[in-house]
């Protein structure tokens, strides 16, 4: 989810994190199946970019069913701990729902290309996997939650600054 934090900080409300999250589990659905199962590859046909883009136009219209529950229950706890700045709106644009989904399962197959061996992101034109080993697994790791953190800071600076400009 670092990632996800970025870029909700960098795009604001045209990108929905909720719809990210969503996308993030959709992803790895079959490779829990996988495990569950005992397969010796996790990570087939849904980790492959023409895959991704289906699971994205699917998980765009279920968001606002799946995420809005949560987004309902962030919004109360701001309140209580009086917080109002960092309210989200609790209706879904269609526009930020589908560039969080894009994104989510976008970012999903990328990160996923560079740390497992079983991944063919770009069949069914190649077999190979060009990003595999492109950097530690540590390094990603860090990476992604340097992005997190840095993604959580500038979006609260953000929420923050846009509140005090609009009282």
């Amino acid at each position: 989810m670092g990632p996800g934090l970025a870029l909700k900080a960098l795009l604001g409300g045209r990108c929905s994190l909720g719809a990210f999250a969503v996308a993030q589990v959709a992803m790895d659905i079959e490779p829990l199946v996988g495990m569950l199962r005992g397969a010796e590859i996790l990570h087939g046909t849904t980790h492959t970019v023409w895959a991704a883009l289906l699971i994205a136009a699917l998980v765009a219209p279920a968001t606002p069913w799946l995420a809005g529950p949560f987004v309902r229950r962030w919004n109360r706890e701001l309140l209580h701990y009086h917080l109002p700045w960092l309210i989200e709106p609790e209706t879904f644009s269609s526009g930020a729902v589908v560039c969080g989904a894009l994104l989510g399962t976008l970012t999903h197959l990328a990160l996923d290309s560079v740390m497992h061996a079983d991944m063919h992101p770009l069949a069914p034109w190649t077999a190979s996997n060009p990003w595999m080993g492109a950097m530690s697994i540590p390094t990603l790791h860090t990476l992604c939650l340097l992005s997190g953190v840095v993604g959580m800071v500038v979006y609260v600076l953000r929420a923050r600054f846009l509140h005090r400009t609009h009282q």
